[in-house]
């Protein structure tokens, strides 16, 4: 939805299952109207959706046709897609597959092309249109010397995806960005990681690239490089890079690089109790299920250690000040039991772009309502209404 004219805020559908095109249609026709109805009811109401590569082969003009019809039939528009997750990420064991095929690969490549030419389509005009992706690849993929090999592969593939937006928009009037994800383990981890990426591999693969296919000058090609390949900041993730959001943000403007998508969300946070933190061990263990990857991050002296995952951590069960947890718990919520949330880095970031509209594109991602403890599960409509109206109360807040 259209927040006071200034920002597109919706939810990623990735909380509803579907691996193919059918199912996927079928969770967005069962609950998008009825949280248009209750949060939209007489404007236009966004969506991040989530296509698998599955559900985005399935896609075809018929049917992409049609989802255009019914979504102008309901006063729905979708305005970034989540490019992230390739295969299913619903009802089995995801972990670190999320990352799989990584920009190494071909079909990553082909895979965010075609959602670009769909999000073409689907976008309304005048309007630029977003695609969240993987931070290259997983970093315990490429030990050693092969972590430089993945990012100058990485690094040349986003370049022709750079051109092959470029000539999309020509063609079509329509701006598509790639928003980059940093995250944990991630082989980009945090805004330092990200800009020597950007600095050191990308701008030369793009120079490269849009020389050779475009006979652009290497200014050029930067410029247009900063146009399609922007940050996708996510909130959860930075909080566990322990990194605060204006910072961020203001390394990106120095940079040049925009920030093409803020994603809304919340880690868990434990704070030591002393000696004995055994509440909190049998707290987090409430959290560990079998689906995703919960890496859990901790500050010693300006530097971010990293567990893999959460039961790496509870077999530890090592002496902290303070963790946190990649979960992404509700945020509407600050507290659980024993537990915390990194719910103040949230409201630092709306506070952030209250003043400085650094990115259009707000999209709230709590997509583990299905793992969730039970006791913190509600409807999903109500999940997620509820969620929205907490970020629109502190958009409108003055404090």
């Amino acid at each position: 939805m259209w927040v006071d004219q200034q920002y597109h805020l919706s939810y990623c559908t990735n909380i509803h299952p579907g691996n193919d095109w059918t199912e996927t249609l079928a969770h967005l026709k069962e609950n998008l109207p009825k949280i248009k109805g209750r949060l939209s009811p007489e404007k236009p109401f966004g969506i991040g959706l989530r296509l698998s590569n599955k559900a985005s082969e399935e896609l075809g003009e018929e049917s992409l046709a049609e989802f255009r019809e019914w979504l102008q039939k309901e006063g729905l528009y979708v305005f970034t897609i989540n490019g992230f997750p390739y295969g299913n990420f619903h009802g089995e064991k995801v972990k670190e597959q999320v990352h799989h095929p990584d920009w190494t690969s071909k079909e990553r490549l082909e895979y965010t092309q075609r959602l670009a030419v769909q999000l073409a389509q689907l976008l309304p005009e005048l309007e630029d249109g977003g695609i969240s992706t993987s931070p290259i690849g997983y970093k315990h993929m490429y030990p050693g010397e092969r972590r430089i090999e993945a990012l100058i592969k990485g690094s040349a593939q986003l370049a022709i995806l750079a051109v092959f937006l470029h000539e999309l928009e020509k063609d079509t009037g329509k701006l598509i960005h790639i928003d980059i994800e940093p995250e944990p383990d991630g082989l980009l981890e945090n805004s330092e990681e990200f800009l020597e990426f950007y600095e050191e591999y990308l701008i030369p693969a793009a120079r490269k690239e849009f020389s050779n296919t475009q006979n652009k000058s290497s200014y050029k090609a930067e410029e247009l490089l900063k146009r399609y390949i922007t940050l996708c900041y996510d909130v959860c993730h930075f909080s566990l890079a322990y990194e605060q959001p204006d910072e961020v943000f203001s390394k990106m403007e120095q940079a040049g690089i925009r920030i093409g998508k803020i994603q809304i969300s919340a880690a868990l946070k434990a704070h030591s109790s002393g000696s004995d933190n055994e509440e909190i061990w049998k707290a987090l263990s409430k959290f560990d299920e079998p689906v995703y990857l919960h890496q859990v991050t901790e500050s010693k002296d300006g530097v971010v250690i990293t567990y893999s995952d959460l039961p790496d951590l509870l077999k530890e069960r090592p002496g902290f000040t303070e963790l946190r947890a990649h979960f992404h718990v509700p945020i509407f919520l600050d507290t659980f039991g024993v537990l915390q949330s990194t719910q103040e880095d949230i409201i630092q970031v709306l506070d952030y772009i209250k003043r400085k509209p650094v990115s259009t594109h707000l999209e709230v991602e709590t997509y583990t309502w299905e793992v969730l403890p039970a006791h913190l599960k509600e409807p999903m409509a109500d999940s997620i209404s509820r969620e929205l109206e907490w970020v629109l109360q502190k958009l409108d807040s003055d404090e």
